[in-house]
């Protein structure tokens, strides 16, 4: 059983939001947290997942009328909160009538151990006996309970701590509360599809401008690229497509009451034509949904 990201259409209208964040050591969960506190959210960090019932009944009782917005900080440091029952412990919380969502972070194994090589931190389950990287791995698998139920998943491997509170505020708390996020990514397939992608298109077999000498140092949000691109038929009849597919599907799931949808646009480099697709897609969409967000990962990193 798991938490439903979002309230479905039979449910009544309520007025308790919560996010449970979690995810690795070093993966930005703190940051996460105090970009919430600042929005207005009661952030409680490393609770017992056994507490979160108790937690929210007190909670209302003192604040019945108003809007209830609670991020809470759930991860491996304290073993007591028998993680394994938080899926049950959310279904419980969700039939009460409460929205309640599940925000994991994390970041490649890599990239954690250099984070704590550079901040000098223990690693919060090290010991003499379990070095780093053993850790990293327990960790990982204590968190499966959380990470299998999450409704959305961030890697923040190669963001800085400003991109991630940039995302966490436009994206998780966006100042026009209900209004669906739509967020178009591109990204280079030799670096990974994104984590939290809800699409994921390849736009591969179009017409590669890195293998123009004239055209390699640049990327598709410059003139001489764009021109480029916008010459190819295939990169036509490819937006078209695309714009007819999400026409159609990006309503369906605004109607589910989502919060955000990453529509995740691959090439090779990530530099070029996934950049383009990326770009001219946001514009096609932007009269339609205000709440358009871009972001290109390997420009970006």
């Amino acid at each position: 059983m798991s938490c439903p990201a979002e309230p479905t259409e039979s449910e009544s209208p309520n007025n308790t939001r919560l996010i449970v964040i979690s995810g690795r050591s070093g993966s930005g969960k703190s940051t996460a947290l105090h970009v919430l506190e600042d929005v207005g959210y009661t952030c409680i960090d490393n609770l017992p997942a056994s507490m979160l019932v108790n937690l929210l009944e007190q909670i209302r009782e003192h604040r019945e009328r108003d809007e209830l917005k609670i991020a809470v900080g759930i991860d491996a440091r304290n073993l007591l909160g028998k993680l394994e029952q938080l899926p049950d412990i959310l279904d419980k919380l969700s039939e009460s009538g409460i929205n309640c969502e599940v925000l994991f972070l994390d970041a490649r194994t890599p990239s954690l151990i250099r984070r704590f090589s550079e901040t000098r931190r223990r690693h919060p389950l090290s010991s003499p006996t379990i070095d780093l990287k053993q850790a990293i791995a327990l960790e990982r698998d204590l968190l499966d309970p959380i990470a299998s139920i999450a409704s959305r998943h961030i890697d923040t491997s190669n963001m800085t701590l400003h991109q991630l509170r940039d995302l966490i505020k436009k994206q998780i708390a966006p100042e026009k509360g209900g209004e669906m996020a739509v967020v178009f990514q591109s990204f280079a397939f030799k670096r990974g599809v994104p984590s939290d992608a809800d699409f994921v298109f390849d736009v591969r077999c179009l017409p590669n401008p890195y293998w123009k000498p004239e055209l390699r140092s640049f990327n598709g949000g410059d003139q001489a690229v764009i021109e480029f691109l916008d010459s190819q038929t295939d990169v036509a009849a490819m937006l078209a497509d695309l714009n007819g597919f999400l026409t159609r599907w990006i309503p369906r799931f605004l109607a589910t009451n989502r919060s955000y949808l990453t529509i995740a646009i691959g090439c090779t480099g990530g530099q070029h034509r996934s950049v383009y697709i990326c770009n001219q897609l946001a514009a096609q969409f932007r009269p339609q949904f205000g709440n358009i967000h871009i972001q290109h990962r390997e420009q970006d990193s």
